[in-house]
């Protein structure tokens, strides 16, 4: 199989599938595109080549393309039963705080885009004073946590990493990044994400960028 990714640093699509399938041991080569959105950029035409929506990440299995984070996901559950719990209540809540966070918390995806090698805590408090939908989205993304770990006793959500903690590995990248108030709990779990080693792979890659793109930063005009 093949994965065809954005930038590290910036992507935070890319990243769920990426860090699921490095942590859980799926094989995979890994095509990773410069962004660049203009019209007939190279980005552009390789990812048309495989997706007609234009987006990344892209999985390639000899002919077939799945594009989605979700619809991969659940393309790689069919094959690797370790993508969700194997108990069924469990794996029907976990699929559901997947699918939550892949279509909602539009503010904080708004308002904190995710930026792994940037550290803007002033940022971060000045959106948490003037952003109330940011605190009720990391308020719910802070209950559903504490509910699953109160229940699996840890260290993942769902006791084993699954794909609901690579979902929320960008939002953890966010939180870091801007310095949003969470609690103790919430930040235990975010530092057991960040090592988890799919995860620090995928951290430690978009160090290592160096690729400072304008239009994916919009609190700061150089590095």
């Amino acid at each position: 199989m093949q994965l065809v990714i954005g930038n590290k640093n910036y992507s935070s699509w890319s990243m769920r599938p990426w860090v699921l399938m490095k942590q859980l041991g799926i094989p995979f080569i890994e095509h990773k595109l410069r962004f660049d959105f203009n019209p007939g950029s190279a980005f552009r035409q390789a990812v048309a080549r495989h997706n007609p929506a234009g987006q990344v990440p892209v999985l390639l299995d000899q002919d077939l393309a799945v594009w989605d984070t979700l619809a991969i996901t659940e393309y790689l559950a069919e094959r690797y039963p370790a993508v969700w719990p194997a108990d069924p209540l469990k794996r029907a809540h976990a699929r559901s705080l997947a699918a939550e966070m892949h279509a909602g918390f539009g503010a904080l995806r708004s308002h904190c885009p995710m930026n792994i090698e940037a550290s803007l805590p002033e940022v971060g408090a000045r959106i948490w004073a003037e952003q109330p939908a940011v605190q009720s989205n990391v308020a719910r993304i802070e209950a559903a946590w504490s509910q699953c770990l109160l229940g699996s006793g840890g260290p993942f959500l769902f006791g084993d990493f699954c794909a609901t903690d690579a979902f929320y590995a960008p939002v953890c990248m966010r939180l870091a990044t801007y310095g949003l108030p969470v609690s103790a709990g919430s930040r235990a779990y975010m530092a057991r994400v960040a090592a988890a080693p799919g995860v620090a792979a995928w951290i430690s890659d978009a160090l290592l960028e160096q690729d400072f793109l304008d239009f994916e930063e919009p609190y700061r005009t150089h590095r």
